[in-house]
This record gives C-alpha cells, sequence and structure tokens, in this order.
C-alpha cells in the first residue's frame, strides 16, 4: 500500500515506515497543513489526514497522526499542545511536575487513514507509564528522554529507537491500523 502522511516530522515518517511494514510512505510535500485546532488528538488526526485526502495523489492512502504526552497530575497536559507548549517542552513538564509525587502520564497516537476511495479508519495506540525527574538517554526525540513506560525503568530515549518500533504508542496505533484492515476486508 501507497500512502502520504499529512505532516513535516521526519521522525514520525521513520517510526511509521518501521511500524507499517509492506506500506511505502512518504510525507505530503506541501506547507500548508491546517492549524491543530482539534480538542483531541483524533480530531487533529482527522483534519491531517482529510487534508492529505485533498492533495495526496489519488491512488494512495492518506494518514493524518496527532500524538503527545498526557500527565495525570496535570489533567492531561500537555496533550495536544505537546508540540507547541513550550520552547523546550521537557523542560517545562519538568518543571510543572518538580516535587510532585504522582508521575504517572501516557503517551497517545491517534492515526487516522484515508483510502483513496474516501473510506476512513481512525484508530489510537497507547503507552502507559510516568515522567523521570532526569532526562536520560540519547535516541528518540520530543519527551522520549523523560518518559519511563509501564515496567521499564529506562527511559523511552535510553530504550531506544528499535524498542519504540514495536512497542511505542505510534506502533501500537499502526498495529491497531493493520488490525483494522485486516477487518475491514
Amino acid at each position: 500500500m501507497r500512502a502520504r502522511l499529512a505532516s513535516a516530522n521526519e521522525h514520525k515518517l521513520a517510526e511509521l515506515r518501521a511500524a507499517l511494514p509492506g506500506w511505502e510512505l512518504a510525507l505530503l510535500d506541501r506547507a500548508d497543513f491546517p492549524p491543530e485546532t482539534g480538542a483531541t488528538f483524533l480530531e487533529n488526526a482527522r483534519a491531517k489526514a482529510r487534508f492529505g485526502r485533498l492533495h495526496a495523489p489519488a491512488d494512495e492512502w492518506a494518514l493524518g497522526e496527532d500524538s503527545g504526552i498526557e500527565a495525570a497530575v496535570l489533567g492531561g497536559r500537555p496533550g495536544i499542545e505537546s508540540a507547541r507548549w513550550a520552547e523546550d517542552g521537557v523542560a517545562r513538564l519538568l518543571s510543572e511536575l518538580e516535587g510532585a509525587t504522582e508521575r504517572g502520564a501516557r503517551y497517545v497516537c491517534a492515526l487516522v487513514a484515508i483510502a483513496p476511495d474516501g473510506r476512513e479508519l481512525a484508530v489510537e495506540g497507547v503507552l502507559e507509564g510516568a515522567v523521570a525527574h532526569d532526562p536520560r538517554g540519547s535516541e528518540g526525540f520530543g519527551y522520549d528522554p523523560i518518559f519511563v513506560p509501564l515496567g521499564e525503568q529506562r527511559t523511552v530515549a535510553e530504550l531506544g529507537d528499535e524498542w519504540k518500533r514495536s512497542h511505542s504508542h505510534r506502533a501500537r496505533a499502526a498495529a491497531a491500523l493493520q488490525s483494522a484492515l485486516s477487518g475491514s476486508g
């Protein structure tokens, strides 16, 4: 299957390529992506996918993705604002959680795929965990240096890109998409 990801984020493209074997993925070559004004990750992903459907080659799928981190003690913030929350989101999240004993958080990824015939599939992937007290590790991007997945002692940045390929919130959303596709015929 061929698809265009309605994003300029090379990191997300690389993760989805790894998580969607058999798909030929490329970034949508646009500079005018719609603003992320939805109230949820799913609304933002759907807006991107629908934009992609308008601008992708007619015979390719359009993918929209939105993701971020939700800290429980902050009422789910930064949530859909994760990418724009601060110039340095990691530093701000650590500052907001300074002294907090409750550090539970989760990564969320919404993925919407629209087929050339207009059929739409929407899925979500979640990775539960906690926010570390200090950044650790050098792989990944975004909040990976401070996110420790449930059952792990290391951050995602320490676990590395290979681990992310099959365990991340994005990998889980991609697996849900594959499952939805195989179930829809």
